[in-house]
């Protein structure tokens, strides 16, 4: 595939430490794909937040991107920056604010994750208005789903249409629901909308059995790799640390650790962006040949840190597998 000019710059300037990191784990990336692999990305921090969405809703339609693992924030943040975009306050000077500012944007209703505000009222109330009815729905009909699918409801419904503030192709959410793509999301309960349904819980109205668990989150994502795992096998693109990312690696040792599964493959691919350094007891900082010591990655695995900004550097290594 001849490659378009953002792919270009990068090969011709990116020639050393990170940058060089960059390339060749894209270049990786693009062989493990035409190779026959499959791919899981993670997504930590704020990613949604970020717009990642821009390039990873096009990774989904072009089938670069196989299964997702993310944080409960990122599951509903693109969805809010889905309707309430032209509601958002960007601060450049964030690092300047004092308490009595920030008291001042928590007043005014907005809710700041770095440079960004998300508007509370715009965006988070305007979807809990639809997403109570699809979480009610399910309790009177004795039926069970896990978060991603009460999400991919809403927005399969197109109910929320009319509320659209960004171009509907960039929404990552969006494109993974029409996809039908496989989406874990370990420690959904962190996030506004696992609050919201646990205060719903709480009050009575609704019953938390409707909502499956991490742990068949666990068993789901095992079957998907037993039945994708084949061949080149699954690679394990990770963006950030955290839960997003420890919560899915696990699947392979616990097949064949736990289930005493031997014809497990391990990870075929990895590689991780990320700006935590190596300290004392550190996961999100340790450098991949760690994970050989778990069962996760094979001495031969193919792997790559990039210890950078994920905002920076997952959009230009998803520009590469993509030709742009």
């Amino acid at each position: 595939m001849a490659k378009g000019p953002v792919s270009q710059f990068i090969e011709h300037h990116y020639r050393h430490f990170n940058a060089a990191t960059l390339v060749d784990a894209a270049k990786a990336y693009e062989a493990h794909l035409e190779a026959g692999g499959k791919m899981m990305i993670t997504l930590a921090g704020a990613m949604s937040t970020a717009e990642l969405g821009i390039s990873l809703a096009e990774m989904i339609r072009q089938d670069k991107v196989h299964i997702i693992s993310c944080t409960g924030a990122n599951l509903e943040e693109d969805i809010m920056n889905l309707v309430a975009h032209n509601h958002y306050k960007r601060v450049p000077h964030y690092r300047d604010l004092s308490p009595q500012e920030e008291w001042e944007l928590l007043q005014q209703g907005y809710n700041r994750v770095t440079d960004t505000c998300i508007p509370e009222e715009e965006a988070f109330r305007r979807i809990q208005h639809h997403i109570e009815k699809v979480w009610k729905q399910a309790q009177e009909r004795g039926e069970r789903y896990f978060p991603h699918e009460f999400m991919y409801q809403l927005l399969l419904s197109r109910v929320m249409e009319t509320h659209y503030e960004i171009d509907p192709k960039d929404s990552w959410m969006l494109a993974a629901a029409e996809k039908n793509l496989p989406i874990v999301v370990p420690g959904w309960e962190d996030s506004t909308l696992g609050n919201i349904f646990a205060s719903y819980c709480i009050k009575g109205e609704l019953q938390p059995s409707i909502m499956k668990t991490g742990i068949e989150y666990m068993m789901y994502l095992a079957d998907w790799y037993r039945q994708h795992s084949a061949g080149k096998g699954v690679g394990f693109f990770q963006i950030g640390g955290g839960i997003a990312g420890d919560f899915p690696i696990c699947v392979v040792p616990m097949m064949y650790q736990d289930l005493g599964w031997k014809d497990v493959p391990f990870w075929s691919y990895f590689c991780q962006i990320s700006d935590s350094t190596t300290s004392y007891g550190s996961y999100s900082g340790a450098v991949p040949n760690e994970k050989i010591t778990w069962g996760k990655l094979g001495i031969d695995t193919p792997k790559f840190i990039i210890e950078s900004d994920a905002t920076i550097v997952a959009p230009l290594i998803f520009a590469w597998v993509l030709g742009w």
